[in-house]
């Protein structure tokens, strides 16, 4: 019996991408349009060189080698199920904790159509990332290679740091999720790297195809 697994991952940056009622971005509101010119900008720093674009196989070198410092801009609780160790934490996305009726109800419809198949948090942006990554990294000549789950969100982070004045910035393609268990040796947590995206009722659909895979090899 053979099973092919796929996985269809979701990111605050999808919910972001989205009009009420799944914007998260509250009180920060990011529209489709803002998103998209972030995302767009990305690729033409990519495009011309500017950004580094650099795979999962390549990052332990570029880390280790050429003095790049890991900068994981997932959020929190991602973070904890699955991270590489050494890497320098910044979230570009936080939980949005108002409990204003709007928001109270926006969170109730977020929870019904995403947040209970996925796990995620209703979001907002970090309006404090750039300030946050310049604390701990105040030399703005360092060298950035910015991760996140897919690499949708470590495209805006990208396009925000290189405005706030960072110029050697890389860009792991793909995000964790696209990472091979021989790409990151040293990882610590509960989840594998590639699947801390994953949560709610989709981790347990994911669990059972791992399991019905492993059984399928032994057949």
């Amino acid at each position: 019996m053979a099973i092919q697994l796929n996985l269809f991952h979701t990111s605050s940056l999808n919910y972001a991408k989205q009009p009420w009622p799944f914007s998260s971005n509250v009180p920060t509101r990011l529209s489709s349009l803002r998103v998209n010119a972030i995302s767009g900008k990305t690729q033409e720093l990519l495009q011309s060189g500017t950004v580094r674009s650099i795979l999962p196989k390549d990052a332990v070198s570029a880390v280790e080698s050429e003095g790049y410092i890991l900068l994981d801009i997932r959020p929190q609780w991602e973070r904890e199920k699955a991270r590489v160790l050494g890497s320098l934490h910044v979230p570009l996305f936080v939980e949005d904790k108002d409990n204003g009726p709007l928001t109270l109800l926006k969170k109730w419809v977020h929870f019904g159509y995403i947040g209970l198949w996925t796990g995620q948090y209703f979001t907002m942006i970090n309006d404090g990332f750039v300030k946050e990554v310049e604390k701990e990294v105040p030399d703005k000549d360092s060298k950035l290679l910015v991760a996140c789950g897919e690499g949708l969100r470590s495209m805006m982070a990208v396009a925000k740091l290189h405005k706030g004045g960072y110029k050697n910035l890389g860009w792991l393609a793909g995000g964790f999720n696209r990472a091979t268990d021989s790409d990151f040796p040293r990882v610590e947590g509960t989840e594998k790297l590639q699947y801390a995206t994953i949560g709610g009722a989709s981790y347990y659909f994911l669990q059972l195809l791992i399991l019905l895979q492993a059984v399928g090899k032994n057949d």
